[in-house]
């Protein structure tokens, strides 16, 4: 084995621009499945960090409209034991419609009030204040940046809220949030769980248990646990796969795209691979004839040519890893928004990394067996015999 790997490396240093032309041509090919499996992965990881990322993934609901959850650390204690391992950032909200009476005009919000502390791992407010400070006190609340610019109000204003059951109150505004999402920094007013408990006067009850997972894509299969867990027909457990539909077959579709254009180049890179090893054993044939001449066996001299194949793979490999990442980060460092930031994030995956170099090693070691058994069938005599 010894021996054909070494006479595989030197047919390869032989014809050392042959051989940097199909280390080229593996090169770009596991560079181009790096780039684009980079570009496309960071891509979904940064659509799904912006949709479900800072938002609640799976959430537990009374069945009935209007009704609470009366004892939430129960149910929390509950849905914590289905799945520990997946679920995280749990938090119980309670929430109502109230309507701001103002001078000018009335708008219908939604109030919603939950532990600042448990909401910081889904919600992130702490980073989401642009002006002014979280709710902490008794009628404190925030609003968002385009509900205070649609009515001109700003930190330090008192507004009067309504309720359905019509009970009023007036509250503070401590601070300003951008949720980054126009459709909610128009229509949430945020506070502290207590204000808001006693205000929409639901006691001990809240209006729904939120969390996210480890896993997004596993959202639903960790909701089906929790389900099972409950085992509660009053409650009901949805997920951001359900309700998000357009955006999980956009993501499929990308994906599917993704690997149909990694596929067809790595069978364009196998097919070139083995065209030109082929063309190898017609040049080194006198060379393989004298050999097999001299004694060595068919499985060696088809050996030399799986060795050859794999070597190639090998240099190839590290060359498009090197390749793949400059490029994916040359990407994300050039191709940019108006403010600045990267188009895609830079995002490296070392197991996809490993995997298709690991590909290309195998391909290229595949492409050799033909030419591995063309040689298995060269008469020494005859090619010795023509010269």
């Amino acid at each position: 084995m010894k021996l054909a790997f070494d006479i595989a490396l030197r047919f390869l240093k032989s014809s050392k621009g042959q051989t940097a032309l199909i280390v080229l041509g593996i090169a770009i090919g596991v560079s181009v499945q790096i780039f684009i499996g980079s570009l496309i992965t960071g891509l979904q990881k940064s659509l799904v960090d912006k949709t479900v990322g800072s938002a609640a993934q799976i959430t537990v609901s009374p069945q009935e409209d209007g009704a609470f959850i009366l004892d939430p650390q129960a149910e929390i204690k509950t849905i914590k034991a289905a799945n520990p391992e997946e679920i995280k950032n749990v938090v119980a909200v309670t929430q109502g419609p109230a309507i701001l009476n103002t001078t000018d005009e009335s708008a219908t919000i939604l109030l919603r009030g939950f532990d600042w502390e448990a909401a910081e791992g889904i919600y992130k407010m702490s980073d989401r204040i642009v002006k002014g400070e979280l709710a902490a006190n008794e009628n404190e609340i925030i609003i968002g940046e385009d509900f205070a610019k649609n009515l001109n109000l700003s930190v330090g204003d008192t507004i009067e809220l309504i309720t359905p059951a019509r009970k009023t109150g007036k509250f503070l505004i401590t601070g300003i949030f951008d949720l980054q999402v126009k459709s909610l920094n128009e229509s949430w007013i945020l506070s502290n769980d207590r204000a808001v408990q006693e205000f929409l006067e639901t006691g001990e009850g809240v209006s729904q248990i939120e969390m996210q997972v480890n896993d997004v894509f596993a959202a639903d299969e960790v909701a089906g646990e929790i389900e099972k867990r409950l085992n509660d027909d009053t409650l009901v457990v949805t997920n951001w796969k359900e309700e998000n539909a357009a955006l999980l077959s956009g993501l499929s579709g990308q994906t599917a795209s993704s690997l149909m254009i990694q596929v067809f180049v790595m069978i364009s890179v196998v097919l070139g691979i083995a065209s030109v090893l082929a063309i190898s054993v017609v040049q080194k044939s006198k060379q393989i004839g004298i050999l097999k001449a001299m004694g060595m066996h068919n499985p060696k001299a088809s050996l030399v040519f799986l060795f050859q194949g794999f070597l190639l793979g090998v240099l190839g490999a590290l060359v498009g890893v090197g390749l793949g990442i400059g490029l994916s980060w040359s990407f994300a460092t050039f191709v940019t928004n108006p403010d600045g930031s990267s188009l895609v994030p830079f995002f490296i995956d070392w197991s996809f990394i490993g995997i298709s170099a690991g590909i290309a090693v195998a391909a290229s070691t595949l492409a050799a067996l033909i030419p591995a058994i063309r040689v298995s069938k060269l008469d020494p005599m005859e090619v010795i015999k023509n010269g």
